[in-house]
């Protein structure tokens, strides 16, 4: 009988069948999932000092979770983004686990409770102020600014944007972009008006295969050269707003930006995740949570609060309901 307690033929499964098999995951999100592995088991085997070969599915607790968490930022300086992808990846791992081996469900659930940490999100103004950036004069600045409003706009994942076609895109009453994403799975998008200005003449003569967003040789840009294009953006824009000095703004951040402007606009829940792109409403929940602590704030540092506690949210479940209702 197999033993159901090592991590080790697990891990092969969930790297081998359920990523690519079961999931059909995109080859660079198993790449992510694999090197989450190859950081997470050394430091595994370190802190138990247990064998590789022979540690278990209880080594892997809660606690070590997040110190391991902890590792990744303190010491290999990874951002708030790469910690929140690699506790998805262990997740994932424990989800799988779980699945299959009824006897690890409760350990599963431990697991899956270590939160994601909330990335920063760029206000309104912030994000006006990206936006004024690109020279419209030239252009590399049309490029530019029809880039970074695209991305506010969709909410893209950077490889969404770097294989944008321009068949991809469909102009009529109601423009759209259809983007694939993780797992290869296509979503449509509505834009803008604005969005739709300044993405036409973009690509007017293209071929319906040519890419949409290309470097200053005419070549398809890249991730590294939409990662340099925003953090360029946010440099210059930092001089006229020194909060965004404060936040680690990349191109996943204008992500995040979007589905938390999309929230506070009235949109629901379930909307924004069909919008993202998102598997898991588990994922999109983080933004409402975001968005609930920011009212919840406000309320607390309100000017009237004689009025605020005699009102019926001043329970915990009627403030809850009373937020959600903002």
């Amino acid at each position: 009988m197999r033993d159901q307690t090592m991590i080790g033929p697990w891990v092969r499964r969930f790297l081998l069948e359920y990523l690519i098999t079961d999931r059909n995951l995109a080859r660079n999100t198993q790449i992510s999932y694999r090197d989450t592995l190859v950081l997470l088991l050394p430091y595994l085997n370190k802190v138990s000092k247990t064998p590789v070969d022979r540690l278990t599915i209880d080594d892997l607790s809660p606690s070590l979770v997040r110190s391991f968490l902890e590792y990744l930022e303190k010491e290999r300086g990874c951002s708030g983004v790469t910690r929140n992808l690699r506790l998805a990846a262990i997740h994932s791992l424990a989800r799988f686990i779980g699945m299959h081996s009824p006897e690890h469900v409760a350990w599963c659930s431990t697991i899956r409770a270590v939160p994601f940490k909330k990335t920063a999100y760029l206000d309104k103004p912030e994000i006006d102020a990206l936006l004024k950036t690109p020279d419209l004069r030239t252009p590399l600045g049309t490029r530019d600014y029809a880039l970074l409003i695209f991305l506010y706009n969709t909410g893209a994942r950077v490889d969404e944007a770097v294989h944008l076609t321009v068949s991809d895109i469909t102009w009529g009453g109601t423009p759209a972009v259809r983007l694939m994403g993780k797992g290869n799975k296509t979503r449509w998008c509505p834009i803008w008006t604005r969005t739709a200005e300044v993405l036409k003449p973009l690509v007017t003569g293209r071929v319906a295969q040519d890419f949409v967003f290309l470097n200053r040789l005419g070549h398809p840009l890249t991730r590294f050269g939409i990662y340099s294009l925003v953090r360029r953006a946010v440099a210059q824009a930092s001089q006229t707003l020194p909060s965004l000095t404060q936040k680690l703004v990349g191109p996943h951040c204008i992500r995040h930006s979007c589905a938390v402007h999309l929230l506070r606009s009235g949109v629901d829940i379930n909307t924004i995740r069909a919008w993202l792109g998102h598997v898991s409403l588990d994922t999109t929940h983080i933004y409402a949570e975001v968005d609930l602590e920011m009212k919840a704030h406000a309320l607390a540092h309100c000017d009237f609060p004689d009025v605020v506690s005699t009102k019926p949210w001043h329970t915990d479940q009627g403030l809850i309901a009373f937020l959600k209702a903002l």
